[in-house]
Order: structure tokens, then sequence, then C-alpha cells
């Protein structure tokens, strides 16, 4: 076993401890230096806090995929080149999950574009205005979403203007 692969474990056995290995439900190494790790939505804020006692203090970006039956947002952190993401679904009816920017406050314009394109509600976050689509955007209408095909976007936009 590489340094990085004991490092990896480590992380994630501390991480069981920390949230509680209920809730994760799947780790995944892409490789050296780069992995994943599924955690329930109710345990990110604890995840992230703990990711961030062991180093992974930078965010590169929030990223989010519309899989049909839910939606996965996915944080990634970086500690010195080793790049961890955490990946957390929620429900395409009821994409609700807590905002993590009372903990890294750079995520809060991360979350709004996810917002936006995917409408994910961050419960706590403190101003899910837009950000990257237009002010006359129909409301409701998440461009990201697999639901709604170009021609519905079109069609639902025009409707609008």
């Amino acid at each position: 076993m590489t340094t990085t692969q004991e490092s990896q474990v480590g992380i994630v056995e501390g991480l069981k401890e920390r949230i509680g290995s209920d809730n994760i439900l799947d780790t995944r190494t892409a490789r050296e230096r780069r992995f994943f790790v599924t955690v329930k939505a109710e345990a990110l804020k604890a995840a992230v806090s703990y990711l961030i006692a062991k180093g992974f203090r930078h965010i590169t970006t929030i990223s989010g995929v519309d899989l049909s039956d839910r939606i996965e947002v996915v944080y990634h952190l970086d500690r010195e080149g080793f790049q961890l993401s955490v990946k957390v679904a929620v429900p395409e009816n009821n994409p609700v999950m807590p905002t993590i920017t009372d903990i890294i406050p750079g995520a809060m314009l991360y979350e709004r574009e996810v917002h936006d394109l995917l409408g994910v509600v961050f419960e706590g976050h403190p101003d899910l205005s837009r950000l990257v689509l237009p002010e006359k955007w129909p409301d409701g209408l998440h461009p990201l979403r697999k639901k709604y095909s170009v021609e519905d976007i079109r069609r639902m936009v025009n409707e609008v203007e």
C-alpha cells in the first residue's frame, strides 16, 4: 500500500468515526491522490467540517448532475494536490440539502450556480438569488435538468419575453 493509499484509508476511517459509517454510502479511488466519498445529505456538514480539520480547506468547485431520479451534488476539495470529492444525492422531486457556506464561505457562489442550473435548494444559504441565469429567466426552469429538452427551454423562455 502506498503512502497515498494509506492516507486515503485513514481519512475515510476518520470520517466514518466522525459521522458514522452508516452515513457513508460509498468510497471510490479514481487514481493516485484522487478519491470520492458519497455521504448522506444530513451528514454533509459534519463531513466537510472533519475534512477541513484534516487540511482540505480549499474548495475548487461544486458541481451537480441530474441522474433522473436524483440530483447529485459534488463538493471538490483539495489539500496540496490531494483531491477529494464529497458526493451527496438528493431526490429529484425535493432537491433540498444544507448549505456549507457557514463552514466554507467560498462555497457561496458555487451553491448559487447549482441552484440556478439544477434547482437545488441549499437550506441556510444567505442569498440564493440568480447568479448565471438572466433576471427574466422563468422561475422553476432549471436548464440542466433532464426533464427539459432544448425546445422546452426555448419555448418557456420565449413565453416570458
